[in-house]
């Protein structure tokens, strides 16, 4: 029951632990990713990407983090979708813990999953390694918004790296929540204009 696209990257987790259920359709699927502080523009693109995706079958992928990573499972969650949480904790711990309702409603539709055994806690050293699980399971990795230190620049080094395609949602010059997105175009990610960009 291992996922196919995560034997592919170098170093997958020996165990996965698993709330809910993946199912091999999962093999198509897009992570979407972004920044804990979106803004009302990367709230409302990662809505319509997500509701886009889920609506044509791709499975979406993300961090259970707060802000984009919410928008994006909720909105899988509530057009009937599949999507799959990574977390950096075991999958007993929901983290934050404003997402366990959301949480519970994701194993019923998809996964929760974790390299991480029972009992870890959310620990600040966990959440950049879960990140290549994040992109490994996925085709390609949308970044909706991102500053210069956000983790989800992390996820497209990883997913550059395994060989996924990277989109990255152009935003203002002057937004500094942007600089992170327009910089991966600038160094030749794939500037996301439309969900056909993925199809």
């Amino acid at each position: 029951e291992y996922p196919t696209n995560l034997r592919q990257i170098d170093a997958p987790p020996p165990v996965l632990y698993v709330r809910g259920a993946l199912q091999p359709n999962d093999s198509w699927a897009v992570a979407i990713v972004g920044t804990r502080r979106a803004s009302v523009y990367g709230r409302e693109v990662a809505l319509s990407l997500s509701r886009d995706l889920a609506a044509n079958g791709i499975t979406v992928v993300s961090g259970l983090a707060l802000g984009v990573d919410t928008v994006a499972h909720k909105c899988a969650v509530e057009n009937d979708g599949r999507t799959i949480a990574v977390l950096g904790s075991s999958v007993y711990q929901i983290y934050p813990p404003e997402n366990r309702g959301l949480a519970q409603k994701i194993t019923e539709q998809g996964a929760i999953i974790s390299e991480y055994p029972l009992g870890t806690r959310p620990d600040a050293n966990n959440f950049p390694p879960r990140n290549r699980i994040i992109s490994g399971l996925s085709r390609g990795v949308v970044i909706v918004e991102a500053g210069e230190r956000s983790g989800a620049l992390i996820t497209a080094k990883f997913a550059a790296e395994q060989g996924r395609d990277v989109f990255a949602v152009p935003g203002s010059i002057l937004h500094p929540g942007s600089a992170g997105c327009n910089t991966l175009i600038q160094q030749g990610a794939i500037p996301l204009l439309s969900v056909n960009d993925i199809f």
